[in-house]
């Protein structure tokens, strides 16, 4: 595999310029300078509304936005263009499928999730099952940290319907066996939602392949910019499900005493979308494929794991998540001991490096791990060997000035 040449990488990416070892890649990315130019030439050649205009800009305008479906669709795999839904972000997305499928279900059903969920694939939920009177039920981690899929057939009644699940944890890292979760919950007639904010911009993902029901992620975790999300479903489910939203732009007919949908995508596309990101995050997904998904999975891979055994050497640390360490992606989540992790964080900001502190929008996980928050050090394919070092160096200083 060719190995990704970073120190040149990083020269397309104005804020690594400033010199910053930036390791909070599971919260956002940098952006290429391709993706400001991007946006900036729709803005000043084409700016137009897309999908309305009878005249040139804007007919340019949508054959832009609209070649970006066609490279999602490629980039994840997808059998048709018409099953990527373009949203404001995972959030947005996680939101809309659970008022969807929510609204198919009937007091009583029950939904599956996993304990380790970011809280944008858990407030949704809890919000759908209080208002229709449905039922919780959560995939717990074990011991090892890992959830394992026997657990989820225990779970399963006649009355489970849903089961919801993130792909890779945002603050331990954990990748969680997706494929054989999907086998079986489709074994119990389970609709699987996936949150893949995490996994898709990492490593490879081919939804035909995993047979997923419903996947969510976000541009602004690959290269592309904030406010644009995408939501994936199969094209025969997302027919039959009602939109969680109306306004203009997703009808076919209206009359003051209703109205009928659009075909997909449309239907589920209500008012202006973000065109300008759209069309950002086309220029993110022509740069990340130029690169290689495999080859950005194998340089993380190989940062986490340098990362890893560096600092695990130091004393006093303790890694948050499994034991078995080859089932984790790109993020470290640790404490040390005697330190708050929001020291932690403003020590290594004054050393130049950029990490999290925080519960990282999972407190169900954190109280299952007996903290309250941890520090988060997540790489991505800019990053470098150096950038390791400078996160290393930084701990062993902090270490030094809080203990004695």
């Amino acid at each position: 595999m060719e190995r990704i040449l970073t120190k040149k990488i990083q020269q397309d990416f104005p804020l690594l310029q400033r010199g910053v070892a930036y390791l909070d890649n599971a919260s956002t990315t940098q952006k290429p300078q391709a993706v400001l130019d991007a946006m900036n030439a729709y803005y000043t050649e084409c700016c137009a509304n897309v999908h309305r205009g009878i005249y040139a800009i804007s007919e340019d305008a949508s054959a832009r936005f609209e070649a970006v479906r066609d490279q999602v669709q490629q980039f994840i795999g997808a059998g048709h263009r018409e099953e990527i839904i373009f949203t404001s972000g995972t959030t947005a997305s996680l939101n809309m499928i659970a008022r969807m499928l929510g609204a198919t279900c009937s007091a009583g059903d029950e939904i599956i999730l996993t304990e380790m969920e970011h809280h944008a694939n858990l407030i949704p939920w809890q919000i759908v099952a209080r208002e229709r009177g449905l039922k919780l039920q959560f995939l717990r981690a074990r011991e090892d940290g890992e959830i394992y899929a026997e657990d989820l057939q225990a779970l399963c009644t006649p009355r489970t319907k849903i089961f919801a699940l993130t792909h890779l944890s945002n603050a331990s890292g954990y990748r969680t066996p997706l494929a054989e979760l999907t086998r079986l919950a489709h074994e119990q007639h389970l609709l699987v939602v996936v949150d893949a904010a995490q996994s898709v911009p990492h490593i490879p993902i081919n939804v035909a392949e995993l047979d997923i029901d419903f996947l969510t992620f976000s541009a602004h975790k690959m290269c592309g910019p904030t406010g644009v999300g995408v939501l994936y479903g199969k094209k025969a489910l997302l027919e039959r499900l009602e939109p969680a939203f109306g306004g203009g732009h997703m009808i076919a007919h209206v009359t003051l005493e209703g109205s009928t949908w659009a075909e997909l995508p449309m239907k589920l596309e209500p008012g202006t979308p973000n065109i300008a990101g759209i069309i950002g995050f086309g220029a993110a997904l022509t740069y990340l494929s130029q690169i290689g998904m495999q080859a950005i999975e194998q340089h993380i891979h190989q940062l986490h794991t340098d990362a890893l055994k560096k600092l695990t050497a130091l004393p006093g640390i303790r890694i948050l998540g499994p034991k078995d360490h080859s089932t984790i992606t790109g993020i470290l989540s640790f404490a040390v001991n005697g330190i708050h992790p929001h020291d932690i964080a403003s020590v290594l900001d004054n050393e130049g490096v950029a990490v999290r502190a925080g519960h990282h929008c999972a407190q169900p996980l954190m109280t299952a791990w007996g903290v309250s928050a941890t520090t988060r050090a997540s790489f991505y394919f800019y990053n470098t060997e150096e950038d390791v070092n400078r996160f290393i160096a930084a701990i062993q200083k902090t270490q030094q000035l809080f203990l004695p």
